[in-house]
């Protein structure tokens, strides 16, 4: 189950000791189909090895907050095989993750970066949907940072963002 929640935002936070950088990755991603979700991503942690994952997502509850996701790896060669099958340019993504001081993570994404389309989130992945209904981002004086809360709202996927730059812009 993923529960999470997420958020518009203008840059990347300020690191601090007490907003410390913890990894960085280059993705890119690409959509087989957005109902349901079956998503490819090749993921390159920074300085290190590079995975292939195929997900599978169910719709989101009414909420926003939680739906059912499963993942699995895959290899270079399928995953280059279900790129070739999709057919579009896959969605670039730099993602840098810091730790919040209650332990979780705050991902933060640029995505299509020196596009028209670029455009930056951030989102935190949490234990329980009454954790993150719970989750207050002033007690970590992020209130300015995180004040445009998209959870839920529609059209706010990396899939409803893929139709719109990928799917509809090639017609």
């Amino acid at each position: 189950m993923e529960i999470e929640r997420k958020w518009m935002v203008k840059g990347w936070p300020e690191e601090s000791s007490s907003l410390p950088l913890v990894s960085e990755q280059l993705m890119r991603q690409g959509y087989i189909t957005v109902y349901p979700t079956v998503r490819i991503r090749e993921e390159t942690e920074k300085g290190g090895e590079t995975d292939y994952i195929l997900c599978f997502k169910s719709p989101p509850a009414s909420d926003g907050l939680s739906r059912k996701e499963i993942e699995f790896p895959i290899t270079q060669e399928q995953f280059s095989q279900l790129e070739d099958l999709i057919g579009y340019p896959l969605i670039p993504k730099l993602r840098r993750c810091y730790r919040l001081a209650d332990g979780l993570i705050l991902e933060v994404n640029l995505v299509d970066e020196g596009m028209k389309t670029e455009f930056m989130y951030a989102e935190v992945e949490y234990d329980s949907e009454e954790q993150a209904r719970n989750w207050d981002p002033a007690d970590f004086g992020l209130s300015e940072y995180l004040s445009d809360d998209v959870t839920g709202q529609p059209g706010q996927t990396m899939g409803a963002y893929w139709q719109i730059t990928r799917l509809h812009s090639a017609k």
